[in-house]
């Protein structure tokens, strides 16, 4: 099954590639149908999963270079069947929000469905090598998409253009895997084992084989490395730029998926083969977490571009991520993996939304945005819910995310605690200012044309509704998936 959910979109790129680049209905058709069955073997990967069991589960394995240590080898535990599921609800929405999609679709798709390939990957391969290679095939297709597909913002003296975004993001994210792959080339020697398997490396630890100081000198530059995609502050500055250029589908999966392809090899490489480094540096990451969320809300209330102000808060929410997995306690951690998933479908919604109102308006500064729930209700709702997600509302996903790392960091560092808190009110700030003044209030005549989102549109995004308040109004189905998982990892660090 696992296998399959790889293969499924890698394999759908090169059909699609034999496909006239001028039938573009059937190619839509293509696309969308092959994201329903990703969705459909995501929700089966995650159904599948047996949390009263726990370890890894689903395997599949297949020998490539066995004398080196490589080998496909699949599995996934609780966490990454939860993050499983995330891409495919992520992936299938992206694609029906690009139905429209126009110049050059059949290209557009084709990097699409490589980097979900990579997506999909990442989260199920129990081999670093192959881990590797999935983090850096779900990154790479970024740069044509953003540089190609994208579009460029111009507030006067203010420009970034879309091959400036692509362009940066590339340069942080290739330093960033520099760093990643001289620790897993140091993992790889200094285990003696010969091997990338993740649970051979595992073994090596318990006998022995990583040193303090050299688990000491290896775990920032994980951190670091995987921190960039992350958008670790202060790594973070390629990700608004990337996130405003992007088309609307790439945004989604940059910021829905892409982002916790940083944040999931911290948890399942870094904290789980380095633990006595990840103890050692904690307190430097969760300071610099705190720093993401802070700065992160900060820089959003000071925005003009819509599509920067939901940018700037995802640098924000990514810090409670951080912050969760730094604080290396149960409801911190566990806080943390349902964030990945509560931010990840809010994000996806707040970016459909603005490129509905972009695509539309043509427009994305907030000053002149005014009273758009007039003309599109649906949108405006929809909107808000996001934007109430994004602030904590109880009843929603992000509430109970956040809930569960202040939980863990109150429990460790009380005054990052506060200063979390802090930041969710910022967020506030940001979030009704910017609900009032773009939707709310008298409708300029310039907008009164405006129509509100088709019905596909809508059907994509209150599918991301539907799940961020059925997580919010019944979050345990995820907990109880997460909490084995984060259990046995924290065991293994030797941390109860």
């Amino acid at each position: 099954m696992l296998g399959l959910s790889i293969l499924l979109p890698f394999a759908a790129a090169f059909v699609l590639a034999a496909l006239p680049a001028q039938r573009s209905h059937l190619i839509r058709v293509f696309v969308v149908a092959v994201a329903a069955i990703g969705l459909a073997l995501s929700i089966a990967i995650f159904l599948a999963y047996d949390h009263e069991l726990g370890g890894y589960q689903l395997r599949e394995e297949y020998r490539w270079l066995p004398s080196l240590g490589i080998s496909f080898k699949l599995g996934i535990d609780g966490i990454s069947a939860v993050l499983i599921l995330l891409n495919g609800i992520v992936f299938f929405a992206g694609a029906i929000v690009s139905w429209r999609l126009q110049p050059r679709s059949k290209e557009f798709f084709f990097l699409l469905l490589l980097l979900v390939t990579g997506v999909y990957g990442t989260f199920e391969t129990l081999n670093l090598f192959f881990l590797f290679f999935f983090y850096e095939l779900a990154v790479v297709p970024m740069y044509l998409l953003i540089g190609v597909w994208g579009s460029s913002s111009d507030f006067g003296t203010f420009i970034r253009t879309k091959e400036y975004g692509a362009m940066k993001l590339v340069l942080y994210l290739t330093a960033g895997s520099l760093l990643v792959w001289v620790a897993l080339l140091a993992l790889y020697v200094q285990s003696g084992a010969g091997t990338f398997d993740l649970e051979g490396l595992q073994q090596a630890l318990r006998d022995g084989a990583f040193s303090t100081s050299f688990q000491r000198i290896f775990f920032p530059l994980l951190v670091v490395g995987f921190g960039v995609l992350a958008g670790l502050w202060p790594f973070h500055t390629w990700s608004p730029d990337g996130h405003v250029a992007a088309p609307t589908a790439v945004s989604m999966l940059h910021a829905g998926v892409l982002m916790k392809v940083g944040a999931y090899p911290i948890l399942r490489v870094a904290m789980t083969l380095l633990p006595e480094g990840a103890q050692f540096w904690a307190p430097v990451l969760i300071g610099l977490a705190t720093v993401n969320v802070l700065y992160g809300a900060i820089a959003a209330i000071s925005q003009r571009d819509l599509k920067y102000v939901v940018a700037y808060s995802s640098v924000s929410h990514m810090g409670y991520v951080l912050m969760g997995l730094a604080t290396l306690d149960p409801l911190g951690v566990n806080g943390a993996v349902l964030q990945m998933f509560s931010h990840g479908i809010m994000t996806a919604l707040f970016f459909a939304l603005v490129g509905v109102i972009y695509e539309r308006a043509h427009v994305r500064d907030i000053t002149v945005l005014e009273g758009l729930s007039k003309r599109m209700g649906v949108t405006g709702a929809f909107f808000a819910v996001a934007g109430l997600t994004s602030l904590g509302l109880p009843g929603l996903s992000g509430f109970v995310a956040e809930f569960l790392v202040f939980a863990g960091t109150f429990r460790t560092y009380p005054i990052l605690g506060f200063l979390a808190i802090l930041g969710a009110a910022l967020t506030t700030v940001y979030i009704l200012r910017l609900l009032a003044k773009v939707f709310f209030g008298p409708l300029p005549e310039r907008w009164a044309h405006l129509p509100d989102a088709t019905g596909y549109e809508k059907a994509a995004m209150a599918m991301l509704v539907v799940t961020i308040v059925a997580v919010g109004v019944w979050p345990f189905p995820l907990i109880r998936v997460i909490d084995g998982s984060v259990k046995v990892l924290l065991a293994g660090m030797g941390v109860q």
